[in-house]
């Protein structure tokens, strides 16, 4: 081999070797540090956080971000914030440094708990409707009068329009075979409807024809979905319930479900009902109410004796997993996946 050509090789490859360790430099140069660390965190506390840059390389911009969510009003190498209304559970803040064409990121979080135990609430039954019991529930929302129904299993689901008296399936859209169908909301006259784990989205029109259809970026898959009247909300499966935009589909931010002692994964069929959000969690036999700003977990549902209605129960399977809020009568829907009925309750001390 011609020495020149080996001199040549050695050459770019130790080129190629040099600018990879810059970057490699580069990357773990940041760090974060809270300044004023302590155990308990309050609403009246701010959190002062520096970024540390351990060679001195400097950076052309720094953008921050809390729980996912841009921080417009931050700049710069500190950033202070007040936790006044500010989420609960794991507040995750990240720098993300940028600097001739190259990337490096640098996260910290604190842990904050709710300072109130939730309240335990019990019901009432005050009617029951027939349900399908072929219809593995997951996503249940009234919208002008009649229930709308997303169905989940492989090769079983589908979206669906019924008559709350009667049961009856007024429209139905089937979904492909491949398609597991999870949680479902109505927002200006569009119909949400996720996926489990293809990571996407449908939109219909109210007659469930297919408009539109969305990707997951962060979340990791489709359980729950609700809205606000201005934007979606997300749980999929983890500790997390997200924060949607309903024209970009961008996840904004997140919040979790944080008791005064816990937080909870599994986090599945979501109900937005009078500012606040009705959570179930998937095999448990209650629903949680939380405030949907800072995922504090005010009440509890229990709903144990619910079951004791339906002779398929199971705790592995046919679960609790439906609840719907007509808000025209401020009526309160449950059921869940095969049950062949469906509640009007009424939540009692």
């Amino acid at each position: 081999m011609n020495w020149k050509y080996c001199v040549l090789v050695a050459f770019v490859a130790l080129s190629l070797s040099s600018c990879k360790t810059e970057l490699d430099r580069f990357k773990s140069n940041y760090s974060l540090e809270i300044t004023n660390e302590k155990n308990n965190w309050s609403d009246d506390d701010t959190v002062q956080i520096s970024l540390v840059d351990d060679a001195s390389m400097g950076a052309d911009s720094i953008v921050w971000y809390q729980n996912a969510r841009k921080l417009e009003d931050a700049e710069g190498n500190t950033l202070s914030r007040k936790l006044t209304n500010q989420p609960l559970g794991t507040l995750t803040y990240k720098a993300v440094v940028y600097r001739n064409n190259m990337v490096a990121t640098a996260a910290t979080s604190i842990n904050r708990m709710n300072p109130a135990a939730p309240k335990i609430y019990n019901y009432n039954i005050v009617n029951t409707y027939p349900h399908d019991e072929s219809a593995y529930t997951q996503g249940l929302e009234f919208h002008n009068g009649k229930l709308y129904e997303s169905t989940g299993q492989y090769g079983e689901s589908d979206v669906r329009i019924t008559q709350v008296e009667t049961g009856e399936v007024l429209e139905k859209k089937e979904l492909g075979k491949d398609i597991f169908a999870e949680g479902l909301t109505i927002l200006d006259d569009k119909v949400y409807q996720l996926t489990w784990r293809s990571r996407f989205g449908y939109v219909y029109d109210l007659n469930l024809n297919e408009t539109d259809t969305f990707k997951y970026n962060q979340s990791k898959e489709g359980w729950g979905l609700c809205n606000d009247g201005e934007f979606l909300y997300k749980s999929d499966g983890s500790d997390k319930i997200w924060k949607l935009d309903p024209d970009t589909y961008e996840e904004l931010e997140y919040i979790q479900i944080v008791s005064n002692k816990k937080t909870f994964e599994k986090i599945n069929e979501l109900e937005y009902v009078d500012g606040k959000i009705y959570a179930n969690i998937y095999q448990e036999n209650a629903v949680f109410i939380l405030d949907p700003k800072t995922g504090a977990l005010e009440g509890v549902l229990n709903m144990t004796t619910l079951k004791d209605q339906i002779p398929n129960w199971d705790k592995e399977d046919n679960v609790l997993n439906g609840i719907a809020y007509d808000k025209s009568t401020n009526r309160l829907f449950v059921t869940g996946k095969r049950w062949h009925k469906m509640f009007e309750i009424e939540i009692t001390e």
